[in-house]
């Protein structure tokens, strides 16, 4: 059996306890800081709800604070919902800011592939299989999955092979696809949609329940074990140093934390009282007078989240593939010199951004029930600027997965709770992203000067 004795991370005796503590856990100070400013952003939207509403509570009840407070499981969940279209997209873009590309059409793919798969499911497919047929949302899905890759890999082709900057690629397509759409619908919103292909856009058929949200806990929690085991197995078997066993626990049990804590919020918040009791009477089930709590429990879109940020984790640190990212965001020249076909990655870059355009498509027009010509509207900007706020560097080679979906839930934890405040008008909502996009830049800035 391998020696287990390698030393710890190695720790400055004179360094402070929070110091020692980063190094011990090796904790990114860039994620502890993205998630201090969520929490800050949480606390502070309920703060100031409690506050507005503890004033006007002598007249309404304090009964207001616990259904409209921004920490309650209604808003977080709607929040998780709402955030998971841009967060995809967010994930694909990461990998084309840090090979010092940008695109600015994901909100124009996005609203076509919706268009195209919108009128398969209302105009063609139930001509051809009959109205209900169990295969029309397989085929949408497919289709719209298959569009967005094409559409991707059509921009990637462009800017690699005829030498077009992404930037004007991008913002032709931004105006192309968009018109296209506007074609296609002739301007009419498409509906309805196949119901089976509406739950993957949540709502409380369109999520898991209680119990499969505890089995999802369960393998998350066992998930979190062993990339530790696996983990420490591997810097022994490599020499690399190893983090001392508390620092082990400690990351465990913030691991464990944060998935029960986030469970028991999906599964606190109940469906509604109308679809309760038309599920009962079409089951046979009896309502006590007290009522039927059926929980919500994780929806599917975000478990389409999760699973896209896992497989894009992985993508881009246990890859050859996410290898390569970084080296020609390091340095497009010399990752060229040494082999790499950066025009080939950059075509499939695209096309994999292309892809998660289209599972966005696929999430925001079943959660609308519908598909317009409006729909995906400013989205690039959201998604750019989640990515960015995230971490992603502008100057490229710099960049996570985890990061931009925090960026994504921390800009949508923003635009959410200006609404809840009274301030739902777009254009503040617009100011303050906008506001908080530079902040991010110069924070970059800053960041990668102290590193240098």
């Amino acid at each position: 059996m391998t020696q287990t004795t390698s030393p710890h991370t190695p720790t400055n005796p004179n360094a402070g306890i929070v110091e020692r503590f980063l190094r011990a856990t090796e904790i990114d100070t860039r994620l502890l800081g993205m998630v201090g400013a969520l929490f800050l952003i949480w606390v502070g939207f309920e703060l100031y709800v409690a506050f507005w509403l503890g004033r006007a509570s002598i007249f309404s009840g304090f009964a207001a604070i616990e259904s409209t407070g921004f920490l309650t499981p209604r808003n977080l969940w709607n929040l998780s919902v709402q955030v998971t279209s841009i967060a995809i997209m967010a994930t694909g873009m990461v990998l084309v800011i840090v090979t010092r590309h940008i695109d600015l059409s994901v909100g124009s793919v996005l609203c076509v592939v919706a268009v195209i798969m919108a009128m398969l499911q209302s105009w063609v497919l139930p001509g051809w299989l009959g109205l209900g047929h169990p295969a029309i949302w397989i085929i949408t899905v497919f289709a719209g999955l298959l569009c967005g890759t094409l559409i991707g890999a059509f921009h990637g082709t462009l800017i690699a092979y005829l030498g077009i900057p992404s930037f004007i690629v991008t913002l032709g397509g931004l105006m192309v696809w968009r018109g296209v759409a506007f074609l296609l619908s002739r301007g009419e919103t498409i509906t309805p949609l196949d119901s089976t292909f509406l739950l993957l856009g949540g709502g409380p058929l369109g999520a898991i329940g209680s119990v499969g949200s505890w089995i999802v806990c369960l393998l998350a929690c066992a998930g979190i074990l062993w990339m530790l085991v696996s983990g420490r197995r591997s810097r022994v078997k490599h020499g690399f140093p190893l983090r001392p066993m508390w620092a082990e626990y400690t990351l465990g049990a913030i691991g464990f934390a944060l998935v029960v804590g986030a469970t028991l919020v999906v599964n606190a918040y109940p469906w509604p009282k109308g679809i309760v009791e038309k599920y009962a009477s079409e089951n046979g089930i009896a309502v006590p007078e007290e009522g039927l709590f059926i929980s919500h429990g994780w929806a599917i879109p975000v478990m389409m989240l999760i699973v896209v940020a896992l497989v894009m984790t992985i993508l881009m640190t246990r890859t050859r593939f996410g290898r390569y990212v970084y080296a020609i965001g390091g340095n497009p020249d010399a990752a060229e010199l040494s082999g790499i076909n950066t025009r080939w990655m950059t075509v499939k870059i695209f096309a994999l951004m292309g892809f998660l355009a289209g599972l966005s498509a696929i999430v925001s027009s079943a959660r609308l029930t519908s598909a317009s010509a409006q729909l995906g509207e400013l989205d690039e900007l959201f998604v750019i600027a989640s990515a960015v706020i995230g971490g992603t560097s502008l100057a490229g080679g710099v960049g996570t997965i985890h990061g931009a979906i925090l960026g994504a839930l921390i800009m949508w934890s923003l635009q959410q709770g200006m609404v809840l405040i009274g301030f739902g008008d777009g254009s503040y909502q617009k100011i303050v992203v906008g506001a908080v996009l530079v902040l991010a830049v110069y924070l970059d800035i800053l960041y990668r000067k102290r590193v240098k």
